[in-house]
């Protein structure tokens, strides 16, 4: 085999360049194997460089199998890199894997990916080869009994690898057009109006004690009694809980109508929303 066609195979094993490639089989005196050891040795010193950095681009992908709903994120340093061809494909892969293990970080980080290698080392090697950090963001997988799951995914870079998902929940024993419809308009209004919670008992304390602040610092200086600034303060509270409460947001396709009262409407028995996630990368 020339020296040529040994790079080249080398190049397609392992996925490293040229230069890389030339310069493993010469340290390895053309040894194939020899060169593709050394090539992971340099591919994780690299990579191990590279994770001090920031990495606040990416994408999202869903993945589904009828039963179970799979979201995940995938972290990297440009824009540029995130609609990089090896980059989508490896993300797709990842999603197809994450949904199978259920968003196990563990399990997914040692699944066997179609070359034969675990997701740990193909992110090694993809890191090396790219030349930036990547990292594997947020994971969740959304199973509930007699539920339906449905999705919505914007900016879409490539099938089902997208900026912005959203995956939202139903729990109900019926299955039929209404829903489905109600089910897909649910998932867009989550992707345009970001609720932090379902109701607004489900916000987080520290987000609340955050905004409470902000609402105290803004009146502090207004000149009014202790006790009307009190009541302000209940009021504007009270209004940030029921805008970021999906419940009680304005329907987006009927603004002057509640989530709560829309799916009061449809009238279908035991309807109701059992739990949702929304992604959006650099939020």
């Amino acid at each position: 085999m020339s020296e040529i066609e040994k790079i080249k195979k080398l190049r397609q094993s392992t996925g490293a360049g040229f230069k890389d490639c030339n310069s493993a089989l010469k340290e390895s005196n053309g040894d194939l194997d020899k060169a593709a050891e050394i090539l992971r040795v340099k591919g994780i010193a690299k990579a191990s460089k590279k994770m001090s950095r920031e990495a606040k681009e990416g994408v999202i992908a869903i993945s589904s199998n009828g039963i179970k709903t799979s979201l995940i994120e995938v972290n990297c340093e440009t824009d540029f890199v995130a609609k990089n061809n090896d980059f989508v494909d490896f993300v797709k892969e990842l999603s197809e894997l994450n949904n199978l293990c259920s968003s196990s970080r563990e399990t997914l980080n040692q699944s066997i990916m179609q070359n034969g290698i675990t997701v740990e080392e193909n992110l090694v090697s993809l890191i090396a080869k790219i030349g930036e950090k990547i990292t594997i963001g947020i994971l969740k997988t959304i199973e509930n009994q007699n539920s339906q799951n449905f999705t919505y995914q914007h900016s879409v870079i490539k099938d089902n690898v997208s900026k912005l998902g959203v995956i939202v929940s139903l729990e109900t024993n019926q299955k039929n057009d209404e829903i489905n419809v109600f089910g897909k308009q649910l998932s867009m209004h989550i992707a345009a109006s970001n609720p932090l919670a379902l109701n607004s008992d489900d916000i987080e304390k520290g987000v609340l004690d955050k905004e409470e602040k902000l609402i105290s610092e803004e009146l502090k200086n207004s000149g009014k009694p202790d006790e009307i600034i009190k009541k302000i303060s209940l009021g504007k509270l009270k209004k940030f809980k029921e805008e970021n409460s999906l419940m009680t947001q304005n329907w987006v396709m009927e603004p002057k109508k509640k989530v709560s009262e829309i799916l009061n409407e449809m009238n279908i028995k035991d309807l109701r929303v059992k739990e949702f996630i929304r992604v959006k990368i650099g939020d």
